[in-house]
């Protein structure tokens, strides 16, 4: 279950495949109907605008408020057991029966994938400052992550510079798309 960032509304997420949305007075307001397995966990990003749902069926879904799938970010094997947003809520975290964490951005691409635990990692959190995730597996470990978005960007950029700006196939615009990412200096 999630409280929305006003307070004024609930999200549970139930074996019977859906996310259901309560007011405080415990009516339903709205079914979250496309999960084709068991629903395990839900989070609300933190302007209160979307919502993350893990499943059984091997994904993780957003939702605006209107109960429209925004995206399915598909890559895990296995069930996913637990999903939280960062603290600017441009990232989404998930936890899987398939032993990793994964980090993915808001149009469903997965920025990274954590492996450290020796089986099924049950629930993730992001630190209030976004450096730091801790993860709980069945291994009875929690994993704190250190983990820096703009360093995983620059990372990231570097990885891809040469392949945007040299690709004939990569669109004008898309080729600078790095540019100024990890090569600023402070």
């Amino acid at each position: 279950m999630a409280f929305r960032p006003d307070g004024q509304t609930i999200a549970s997420a139930s074996v019977d495949k859906t996310v259901k949305l309560w007011n405080r007075k415990g009516q339903v307001l709205q079914t979250l109907q496309r999960h084709s397995s068991s629903v395990n966990s839900v989070a609300f990003s933190p302007d209160g605008q979307t919502i993350a749902s893990a499943s059984d069926d091997k994904t993780v879904k957003l939702w605006n408020r209107k109960g429209q799938v925004l995206q399915t970010l598909q890559g895990h094997s296995s069930s996913v057991y637990s999903v939280a947003f960062s603290p600017d809520g441009q990232t989404i975290a998930s936890a899987s029966d398939d032993n990793t964490v994964k980090l993915w951005n808001r149009q469903g691409q997965v920025l990274q994938t954590l492996q450290g635990h020796g089986i099924s990692v049950t629930s993730v959190a992001f630190s209030p400052d976004s450096q730091t995730i801790a993860s709980a597996s069945w291994d009875t470990t929690v994993i704190l992550w250190n983990l820096n978005l703009d360093d995983l960007m620059a990372k990231g950029c570097a990885w891809v510079r040469d392949y945007l700006q040299n690709n004939p196939n990569v669109n004008e615009s898309d080729k600078r798309l790095c540019d100024d990412i990890g090569t600023r200096r402070e």
